[in-house]
């Protein structure tokens, strides 16, 4: 098995209860003499509990539940929902197939507010987690649908992984939608799980896909709850690994992942992931290097370096390229600076650049076509167009995909 290193909630009282926001969340399921354990104890009343946020999902919510029913994993399992002021027939749709689930033993909480607006996924989770008491937490989105081993699979692996975010592969719906996204997720190695935390995509391990230990879940500390159009599943996984946590991808097909107009992240700007992208690899990787490339004087590059502070754009010694019409030029012009005059960065052939190198392609890109371009050129460390970064010795080089699919 290859796997990629890098405060207790108060018990629950039986009706409504005020939450810290001042909503009132309903409480339902599961026998009187239950309550929810302080997470330092190894107690917890359920082997497993599924956060599940809501907000207008009626359209989606019979299947997602009936796949909750369908779990074929023998322990304990829970159902934690969070309704986040939803408007639709949803909470109807809850409550009638609670009697289903609790037949089936699988205890279940409803939480939720009615305020005039959703406070956002966020918020959601971590109210749907605070409400809940099992060992591990499996999350599900209110408009995907689990296999029946979901369950069963990811938590086998997160026993025998307790550090470590697992997640699974997945099917896409409308099949056909977001191809290159859904080839991304399904085909990174184990090392890619790490080595492409930079790209467009977001986290390698995709949101709804995420199985992982409560104890560590609260190591970790909890989703971003700033609201709509804030990437909360981006920054938690950025700590998940500044804090030196795990990630592992079960090779299976564990959940059916639906495409549609109305998913929260669209939600998210483009421009607020670059922003959280940019200022992540620098933490990371450019805040140590005394100087760079960026390769590709194109579009890509030059909003990447524009992204950049300002202390690292002072260690960008030049663009790179191997189009003639972009090496001719001579240089690139940072309008946009309020310094004067506007810095002039070099434009250069890839041959005679200096590393080490920001890479800034097109994902995808063909690796046959960028090995015939580097035949020849001495550079130990660099790694090929389908892995994001790995540092070596004193000479390294970093490729980030920013292409949107």
């Amino acid at each position: 098995m290859s796997v990629v290193f890098v405060s207790g909630p108060s018990k629950p009282t039986q009706g409504q209860v005020e939450d810290t926001t001042g909503s009132k969340i309903t409480k339902h399921g599961g026998s009187s003499d239950q309550r929810r354990l302080d997470c330092g104890r190894e107690d917890y009343l359920s082997d497993v509990s599924i956060v599940l946020p809501v907000h207008n999902a009626e359209r989606w919510l019979d299947q997602c539940l009936e796949s909750v029913l369908d779990q074929d994993f023998q322990g304990s399992m829970q159902l934690s929902v969070f309704n986040d002021a939803s408007k639709d027939d949803s909470m109807n749709i809850i409550e009638n197939w609670q009697t289903k689930l609790v037949k089936k033993g699988i205890h279940v909480i409803i939480g939720g507010h009615e305020s005039a607006c959703p406070k956002g996924v966020g918020f959601a989770k971590n109210q749907a987690i605070a409400q809940s008491f099992g060992r591990f937490l499996c999350f599900l989105d209110a408009d995907d649908v689990m296999m029946p081993q979901r369950v069963r699979v990811q938590y086998d692996a997160a026993l025998a992984l307790p550090q470590c975010v697992i997640g699974c592969q997945v099917k896409r719906e409308p099949e056909g939608s977001t191809e290159r996204y859904t080839r991304w997720i399904n085909s990174l190695t184990q090392e890619q799980l790490l080595t492409q935390v930079f790209t467009s995509h977001g986290p390698t391990i995709i949101m709804p896909t995420w199985f992982c230990s409560r104890q560590w879940f609260d190591s970790i500390g909890k989703f971003d709850e700033s609201g709509k159009g804030v990437p909360e599943d981006l920054l938690f996984f950025y700590e998940v690994i500044r804090k030196g946590g795990g990630m592992f991808r079960v090779d299976r097909c564990l959940l059916v992942y639906r495409y549609h107009s109305e998913a929260a992240t669209h939600a998210v700007l483009e421009e607020t992931i670059w922003k959280e992208r940019v200022g992540f690899l620098e933490e990371r990787v450019l805040n140590d290097w005394p100087s760079f490339t960026i390769w590709n004087a194109g579009k890509q590059g030059r909003k990447l370096y524009r992204y950049l502070s300002a202390a690292n754009q002072k260690k960008v010694v030049s663009f790179c390229d191997v189009d003639q019409s972009k090496i001719t030029k001579g240089f690139y012009t940072y309008e946009e600076s309020k310094i004067k005059p506007k810095p002039q960065i070099p434009i250069c052939h890839f041959m005679e650049a200096r590393p080490p190198f920001i890479i800034c392609v097109k994902l995808f890109t063909t690796v046959s076509a960028a090995t015939s371009l580097l035949q020849g050129f001495r550079l130990n460390s660099y790694l090929g167009l389908e892995e994001a970064w790995r540092l070596k010795h004193d000479e390294h080089s970093l490729n980030i995909k920013w292409k949107e699919d």
